[in-house]
């Protein structure tokens, strides 16, 4: 008898190698999938390990997340919301909601979706070389502020909550997170496939899990900033190692004005109504979701990097690699602790 179960238990364990060995090998053979395309007005770049290409899938995807947050679409649905007083919020549109007011929260106003007649306004003026006046900045900071929102819920879990305006001239702006988010939603497809090795990048939005082509983690670079506008260079200030994580960077370097002599950066202070002004370069932020590095990005690079530091204490599960000018005016580095090193 016990002759009889130790021959089972070394059968057993033959057939628990070989099919081992074998799971090891199809990977090893299962080619990778790059794909590329245009969506939220950038490129997107996508690398996956299958023997099916899914990009019409997607793209799909990709449009869903479009439908809802994108400003340059005339049927998306912040158009919609931003041209009446009222929305009955998808469960897309009231998860990003959602999340943009928890951040809103935890940066003290420093993220604000409601931002969208500044950004208008100063973004003509950038264009156009002609700033707006005090009293057109002091004017549109009335309407700005996420508690000129609020949602009527709807009892019972067919019906769909609805977002309303308490000021008709507040509007939305998710630029700041819809890339983000899409990056996650891809992300969440490719899970679905069971697709375990992979990188989506929407517009410098990433989302990596598993090992590279190369059975190596994921290297994705960080751009040295540059003070030149029209900048094509893409020299990297480094490249982190990035495994079953998500990142984004938000700078100025490459988006501000120069007007009698002072720098104006693009990022503005949904608080002050202007371009922030510090010295603060670049954020890039890991976290396990997308949009929410994405929007906490955004929030350091208007907060500044002493404000940003003490965010990071309160969230021990954010990493954060910020570039700022030195007083030498240089740039210097600033990582938290327990960062994924810098590949070498």
């Amino acid at each position: 008898m016990t002759k009889k179960k130790a021959a089972w238990q070394i059968l057993f364990l033959t057939f628990l190698v070989v099919g081992t060995v074998m799971i090891i090998l199809q990977q090893k053979n299962t080619a990778y999938q790059h794909d590329e395309g245009f969506i939220f007005g950038t490129i997107y770049h996508i690398t996956y390990q299958s023997n099916e290409n899914l990009k019409e899938e997607i793209e799909r995807e990709l449009k869903k997340v479009d439908a809802e947050f994108s400003m340059f679409n005339k049927q998306s649905s912040v158009t919609a919301f931003n041209q009446k007083n009222s929305l009955e919020m998808s469960p897309m549109f009231e998860d990003v909601y959602q999340t943009a007011g928890e951040i809103n929260k935890e940066t003290d106003g420093a993220f604000d979706i409601t931002v969208a007649p500044l950004v208008n306004e100063w973004g003509f003026g950038f264009k156009n070389q002609k700033f707006p006046s005090a009293s057109t900045v002091k004017e549109l900071l009335k309407h700005v502020g996420m508690e000129k929102l609020s949602v009527k819920k709807v009892n019972g879990h067919r019906g769909r909550n609805t977002l309303i305006k308490t000021d008709k001239a507040t509007m939305l702006d998710f630029s700041a997170i819809a890339k983000g988010y899409g990056s996650d939603r891809v992300a969440t497809l490719l899970r679905s496939h069971d697709i375990k090795n992979f990188m989506v990048e929407i517009g410098g939005e990433v989302v990596a899990s598993g090992v590279s082509d190369k059975r190596l983690p994921w290297k994705i670079g960080v751009t040295k900033p540059t003070d030149d506008s029209i900048s094509t260079n893409g020299e990297l200030q480094t490249v982190l190692n990035i495994t079953d994580k998500a990142m984004a960077t938000s700078g100025n370097y490459r988006n501000f004005y120069y007007r009698n002599g002072k720098k104006y950066a693009h990022t503005i202070d949904p608080k002050t109504g202007y371009p922030v002004q510090h010295s603060l370069l670049s954020a890039t932020v890991i976290a396990n979701r997308c949009a929410v590095a994405d929007a906490y990005a955004t929030s350091f690079m208007v907060m500044g990097i002493e404000k940003a530091k003490e965010v990071l204490k309160n969230h021990p599960e954010l990493k954060a690699y910020f570039i700022y000018s030195d007083k030498e005016g240089g740039n210097a580095i600033w990582y938290t602790d327990g960062l994924i090193e810098p590949a070498k």
